[in-house]
């Protein structure tokens, strides 16, 4: 009761008191004057409004102190009011108790009912509860009469002050449900003041936002523990008792309401849909935590999946073929989504597609609801792909097992529904139905009447089919036996028709056309200019006509030259240069594949154009749209801000599907619309100079930007391995944008082929962590086709991505040698990091080989300490923090990686083990003037990589095994690879330049091996000559291509095998071996060499150049030296040569006024004696010659015919030609016929060669 100024009945006992002094003896005449004073002015209700606290109110008197409690006064109070009334004193406590609340409800008079209290209202409410608890506390308060008198208040209590009750323990919801008079009644009651409450929170402080929050929290766990624990044990009996009844249909009514706000959801207002995503809230996992049962919780979120799954089951099968495109995640309601992945977080993906199997075959199904939350688990769950397919495949074998048409629709409408969702979650559908039914071992063709069930399904789909579908059921059919044929063939005709009523032509179908997007029909003239652009890159590439327009020229006539080649002859300003559009139409046009009159009026449109541009001033750029753009860059922000927050991690699938979609809607406003290759055809990247077009470098810029920056803001909260799949999903989700990819990858070889060294250490740490992120999506990239300008030709099979990475990553100079350190550093410690979970077999797979062979090299070269054998592992942590600091010295960096344990295990697996050869053609990519070691460094890194890490090693390490022949033989063959390959643009180096610091390290072990193999046990049983092995087997295993490219290559080879043979020791192209008791000189491997192969690149047809000339004979007299008598064994081999190889002898009468001098200079250097007697004749003929052509004399005739005949024209090669040769070979007269005969051979040899190749006509050259 509240006394004058509304002070309470207790501070005014305190201030009497402290006025003057008590007059009682004790508490007890005080109470009872109290007691009196109440019972002529007494107001009971507002006395339980009164609250008292722990302390007592005092009344002092100097020496004595009185206490009364104020809840010790209210129970007495009740007591004595009681006992006037007869009835229990409880029970007047409830009573009032009620009359107090109902007072507290009543509302000021407003348009609508308000949910929740006032400030006011709250005060009021918490000091009756506060006496209310006292009392329960004194025994003085009946809950279960509280309970019934709640419901005879004239109106039903608000929310809010049910909640505070149960609360408080003081009523707690099941119990006031238990007392409550009907149950539809408090079914209403409770879902108005729910929808009430949910409307409200917009609209109010985030204080009782918040209190919102936890009433229906509270509500739900009520109504889950009551509506779905007793459900469980007493099954049946359940819908018979109130409270599980009225929870049940509580939560039934609620879940209507938010069904209903799904299916209207474009009409309602922001303001309900705001109110229904409140509600949601109620589907938290976190709500329920360990207070409700698991088991219950589960039960709860169960039967809510079957009630969404089967509500107003109205649309019909064919509804949802032809609708089934507008409920993929991104277009399906946001509530509807919502409500999905909250659901489905209670269960594993397994179980989530177990339960939706079950609803499947035991209800009738809303399939909009079906099919949107198909859409939600693949792109929410990560192992739902594999489910589905395991699904898909249970499905279709039911279905053939029984004939059953219900199982058939499910599959299809299951397969499209998770297709329409992007390759990144799930198989296209094309790919799905070539694995169903395209070979024989499909369900369908196990006879024929399952032959003829799965043709009546597909006929049956027809009237309802879109025409994506259509194309891929006839483009890639089902596998038909050849005697059933006739059942494809109507099948195909009933979809034509089909087609024909949409208005598309399957002889319109473009070259390139992708049957696995489910996007509307493409119009014949968009078709084309995708096909026209696939067929440039090819083009481009190849420098040939692509095959499929060879092809459709002739057999698809109509296509190609009603769409293809108008799309191909659009009007433009033509380039000063010509590119390769132009290249390519000059290429058709010289084949007859345009017409002359067509080309024509191209030429003289592309005239007046230019004309209008010179007039008009200016030229309009192709450019996106902006508002996508926009949206796009808008949800990719949105993404990092869910990234960062680990909360949020679980919102990170849905928002990467709308990016997605975002990501469509771009790609589908640029000039090369999407999906314009087919899903298996290898994507062509030039790596001299990547084209991509303005439009799509903008798109790929942005999504690697942003990756970027999501990146580096995720790293300063957690590592790498602690940052969630958002970007694996990401990169993943970029990936399934087949049409993208051609941009991608050429946009990453432009930054790091072309511009890494100018990239900062964010952009290297984005880039390293993108291509690690590729890698593991390496599934989803079809073969990269990697052409190297006309230095190099075209790979004859697709590169992987992982193989992709090592073309890009090419040393040559000091710039790019710290780039690639920093790169190939940060990408592996990135995944190190990132994946230090996975197990090593896992692990092996995902990383690039490429990279980790990159640092093989990069680091030994780099570093000293690289270089020794590592002592232990580092203790020094890995981190990729570190990376990021802005001093970091990436050396220091890149060693510590280097001594990394799990580092030095992935070198022990062969797949990432930098062989010997794969060293040598790194090392002659650099460039030596620019190469970032000195040329002392660099022989010492050369040393030590040769003869203590590749020579020593086992081959099964990449090494050779300690076999000299065998280091030889790599050496040789990287050199001659690498010559073939040298990027003519790369360091200002002839494709015919050998490194001469690898061919020092040749010649040093080639000098080496010959000393080791001087004397061999006999002629007979000495082995071919490695060296001649290596080369020839080079020229044996060779790949043909056409004729003319193989004789180009064998040119170019044999050249350089010329430039190699001349590099080594002269000696190393003899022989020195045992023959009876004396010691020869075998030169048959030389002979047969230059017979097979060097006689192809001859000077003037019928001599080695000199070089090679004077080469063998500087080894025969060098090799001499070890035979017994020099003069015998150089005389053997001569004469052996007159028969066994004539060409040398007949180069060295060609040459021999230059190779002369040499020889006996050489011959008394080593001998001191006469020149050997056949090196002897051979001077001598070289003198009759000139004499005989200057003086007159006679000219001695002698066999061979042939070779004098060589030496007399190397004679008269070196006289004036003013007729002297003429009447000196008069004078042979007719005993010399076959020496003129010879003679004319050669002269004949020397006109051909002048006029083929008149600079190569002077002896002097070559």
């Amino acid at each position: 009761m509240a006394g004058a100024g509304g002070r309470s009945w207790r501070d005014l006992l305190a201030g009497r008191a402290r006025k003057r002094k008590s007059s009682f003896g004790s508490g007890s005449e005080l109470q009872e004057a109290a007691l009196r004073l109440l019972d002529h002015h007494q107001n009971l209700t507002d006395l339980l409004l009164e609250v008292g606290d722990s302390a007592k109110p005092s009344v002092q008197d100097g020496t004595e102190q009185l206490g009364v409690s104020s809840e010790s006064f209210i129970v007495s109070v009740l007591q004595e009011q009681a006992s006037k009334l007869d009835v229990p004193t409880a029970t007047l406590a409830a009573k009032t108790a009620v009359t107090n609340i109902e007072r507290i409800c009543q509302a000021p008079a407003s348009p609508s009912p308000v949910p929740l209290l006032s400030l006011d209202q709250r005060k009021r409410l918490s000091s009756l509860l506060q006496t209310v608890k006292d009392l329960l506390a004194n025994n003085v308060f009946c809950r279960s009469l509280f309970c019934q008198e709640m419901w005879k208040m004239k109106e039903p209590p608000m929310l809010e002050v049910v909640w505070h009750l149960h609360s408080s323990d003081i009523a707690g919801l099941a119990d006031l449900l238990e007392r409550s008079p009907a149950g539809p009644a408090v079914v209403e009651w409770l879902c108005s003041g729910l929808c009430g409450i949910c409307q409200q929170v917009g609209n109010v402080p985030s204080g009782d936002t918040k209190l919102a929050q936890h009433l229906l929290s509270d509500f739900a766990i009520v109504f889950l523990q009551n509506g779905f624990e007793q459900a469980s044990e007493l099954g049946r009996k359940v819908e018979f008792q109130k409270v599980p009844y009225i929870c049940h249909a509580v939560l039934q009514r609620m879940l209507a309401w938010v069904l209903d706000a799904v299916g209207k959801e474009k009409q309602k207002d922001v303001s309900t849909l705001q109110a229904v995503r409140f509600w949601l809230n109620v589907f938290n996992v976190s709500v329920y935590g360990s207070v409700a049962d698991p088991d219950s919780m589960r039960q709860f979120f169960r039967h809510t999946l079957t009630e969404v799954l089967t509500y107003n089951p109205v649309l019909k099968v064919s509804d949802a073929i032809q609708m089934q495109k507008e409920w993929s995640f991104t277009r399906t309601s946001s509530l509807l989504t919502t409500l999905y992945r909250k659901l489905l977080v209670a269960f594993s993906a397994k179980e989530s597609i177990s339960q939706l199997q079950q609803i499947l075959e035991t209800h009738e199904v809303n399939w909009q609801h079906v099919l949107s939350c198909v859409s939600t688990l693949v792109v929410c769950q990560a192992e739902a792909e594999q489910l589905f397919k395991d699904l898909l495949s249970h499905l279709l074998l039911k279905a053939f097992g029984n004939y059953d048409m219900e199982n058939m629709i499910t599959a299809f409408l299951i397969a499209r529904q998770a297709a329409l969702e992007g390759p990144a979650v799930f198989m296209p559908y094309s790919e799905w139905f070539k694995a169903s039914f395209g070979s024989a071992g499909g369900h369908h063709g196990s006879s024929k009447k399952a032959l003829v069930f799965l043709f009546e399904f597909l006929s049956e789909l027809v009237p309802f089919e879109a025409a994506p579908y259509l194309k891929v059921h006839i483009m890639y059919p089902p596998f038909v036996p050849t005697k059933h044929r006739s059942l494809l063939l109507e099948y195909i005709t009933l979809a034509k028709t089909r087609l024909s009523d949409l208005k598309v032509a399957i002889e319109d179908m473009g070259l390139y056309e992708d049957l696995s997007s489910t996007d509307e029909a493409v119009q014949p003239q968009g078709q084309a200019l995708r096909d026209v652009e696939k067929a440039l890159q090819i083009f481009e590439n190849t420098r040939k006509i692509p095959t499929s327009v060879i092809e459709a020229s002739i057999f698809r006539r109509p296509y190609y030259t009603s769409w293809f080649l108008p799309a191909l002859l659009r009007p433009r300003v033509l380039p000063k240069t010509p590119d390769a559009r132009m290249a390519f139409i000059d290429s058709l046009k010289r084949a007859d594949k345009i017409p002359s009159n067509l080309y024509s009026s191209y030429l003289q449109a592309c005239h007046a154009m230019k004309e209008k541009m010179l007039q008009d001033g200016s030229k309009a750029e192709p450019s996106l749209s902006k508002e996508p753009v926009e949206q796009l860059k808008a949800e990719l922000a949105e993404l990092r801000t869910l990234f960062v927050d680990q909360t949020q991690w679980e919102d990170v699938p849905a928002q990467i599907a709308v990016i997605s979609d975002r990501l469509r809607s771009v790609l589908s406003d640029s000039s090369d619309e999407n999906e314009a290759a087919p899903l298996n055809s290898p994507i062509p990247v030039s790596i001299p100079a990547p084209r991509l077009e303005p439009c799509h470098r903008s798109i790929v810029d942005l999504l690697l930007t942003s990756f970027c920056q999501t990146l580096i803001a995720a790293s300063s909260f957690n590592p790498p391995d602690r940052q969630g799949p958002c970007l694996s999903l990401l990169v993943k989700m970029i990936c399934g944008h087949r049409n993208l990819l051609p941009a991608l990858l050429a946009r990453l070889c432009q930054l790091i082929y072309h511009q890494g060294p100018s990239l900062t250490d964010a952009h290297i740490l984005g880039l390293a962590a993108f291509v690690i992120h590729l890698s593991e999506s390496r599934a989803l990239i079809p073969g990269v086709e990697a052409s190297f300008g006309i230095s190099r030709p075209v790979a004859e099979k697709a590169f992987s991505i992982s193989e992709y990475w090592t073309c890009l990553l090419m040393c040559r100079t000091e710039e790019s040698f710290a780039f690639y350190m920093r790169f190939c550093t940060a990408a592996a410690t990135y995944a190190m990091c990132k994946f230090s979970s996975y197990s090593h077999e896992d692990f092996c797979a995902l990383i690039p080989p490429g990279l980790i062979k990159k640092l093989q090299h990069l680091v030994p070269r780099l570093s000293l300490e690289a270089r020794g054998v590592l002592c232990g592992e580092d203790k020094t942590a890995l981190t990729w923090s570190s990376l990021s600091c802005p001093s970091l010295n990436y050396r220091r960096a890149s060693l510590c990686l280097w001594k990394q344990a799990l580092f030095q295990e992935l070198l022990k697996e062969k797949a990432f083990q930098l062989s010997f050869r794969e060293w040598l053609l790194m090392e002659l990519e650099v460039c030596p003037e620019k190469d970032i070691l000195s040329a002392s460094e660099r022989q010492d890194f050369h040393y030590w990589a040769i003869y203590q890490r590749y020579l020593p090693a086992p081959s099964a390490a990449g090494g050779c095994d300690g076999d000299l022949e065998k280091a030889c033989g790599v050496i040789i063959n990287a050199l001659l690879d690498s010559s073939q390959r040298l990027d003519l643009g790369g360091c200002g180096q002839s494709k015919m330049s050998l490194s001469p610091e690898i061919l020092c390290r040749l010649q040093e072990l080639v000098l080496e091996l010959s000393c080791r193999q001087k004397l061999r046990l006999s002629c007979s049983a000495a082995q071919r000559h490695f060296l001649f092995e290596i080369l020839q087997g080079r020229l044996r295993d060779r790949k043909h291509g056409s004729a003319l490219e193989e004789q180009l290559w064998r040119q170019q080879e044999l050249l350089l095998h010329r430039r190699i043979l001349v590099g080594l020791p002269a000696s190393a192209l003899i022989t020195v071996c045992w023959k009876g008791r004396k010691t020869v000189l075998d030169c048959e491997d030389f002979f047969h060499f230059v017979n097979s192969e060097l006689k192809n690149v001859c000077s003037r047809g019928y001599a080695l150049s000199y070089d090679i000339t004077a080469h063998f004979f500087r080894g025969l007299l060098n090799a001499s030296l070890d035979c017994e008598e020099a003069a015998e064994g150089v005389n053997d081999a001569l004469t052996a040569c007159q028969t066994k190889c004539p060409l040398v002898l007949l180069s060295a009468a060609l040459w021999w006024p230059r190779l002369e001098p040499v020889l006996c200079s050489q011959w008394k250097r080593l001998f001191g004696a006469p020149l050997a007697e056949e090196l002897d004749r051979l001077r001598g003929w070289q003198s009759s010659g000139t004499r005989f052509l200057s003086s007159g004399a006679v000219f001695p005739l002698s066999d061979p015919p042939w070779l004098l005949a060589a030496f007399l024209h190397s004679a008269i090669l070196q006289q004036s030609p003013r007729g002297r040769g003429r009447e000196a070979l008069e004078r042979l007269g007719t005993d010399a016929e076959q020496l003129l005969v010879s003679l004319l051979f050669f002269s004949l040899l020397d006109l051909i060669s002048a006029k083929i190749a008149p600079k190569s006509t002077s002896c002097t050259v070559l």
